[in-house]
């Protein structure tokens, strides 16, 4: 799938574009290719720019200093990822974003927002939904974690994303969840028991 294509398609499901918006829309936006596990953004840096997953996988996740992993969020093809407060606040970040598999991305930076938002109402209309999306999943989250068991917890996670289940090593999903890889395979077969 030549580059572009899949951000184009997201983008036009939300919200149709015309050859000539989608031109103009295009010349803000910047290629990237990332290696596997190769970073992105990495802590007390300023986050610089947006990521739109042509291709691969990318996380976001904070490193405690007894060297364990909180993954906060996963972004395979079709999703979006940065650390929206750094990026918007100018202040550095407090997360690691790298690539979980070889990565193309799609970049779009603050200043490139900010001018493009000026010029394309439709663009204006598509980051607002976007940044609604997101605030809607992150909401979810927090409510799953402070209001259901580990077993719901993974059973809403299989339901709602059941292709990180599939793709994704299992302890990047127990880092995910807040629980060591131990934990993780616990709460599954009492899942499959109960099955």
């Amino acid at each position: 799938m030549p580059m572009y294509d899949r951000y184009f398609q997201n983008f036009n499901n939300k919200i149709p574009l015309s050859e000539e918006e989608q031109e103009l829309i295009k010349k803000y936006l910047t290629l990237k290719k990332l290696r596997k596990k190769q970073y992105l953004l990495q802590e007390g840096d300023v986050c610089k720019c947006v990521a739109f997953v042509e291709k691969g996988a990318l996380r976001s996740y904070k490193v405690n200093e007894d060297g364990s992993e909180h993954i906060v969020q996963f972004a395979l093809e079709g999703q979006f990822l940065t650390d929206l407060y750094s990026f918007l606040t100018n202040e550095p970040s407090i997360y690691n974003i790298d690539a979980i598999e070889e990565s193309e991305l799609v970049l779009i930076t603050r200043s490139a927002s900010d001018e493009l938002r000026k010029q394309s109402p439709k663009y204006q209309e598509f980051i607002f939904q976007a940044t609604s999306a997101a605030y809607i999943e992150l909401e979810r989250r927090m409510t799953s974690v402070i209001s259901l068991s580990l077993e719901e917890r993974y059973k809403e996670l299989t339901a709602y994303h059941p292709d990180i289940i599939q793709r994704l090593p299992q302890h990047m999903i127990a880092g995910y969840m807040g629980l060591t890889p131990e934990t993780l395979s616990r709460v599954r077969k009492r899942i499959s028991i109960h099955k």
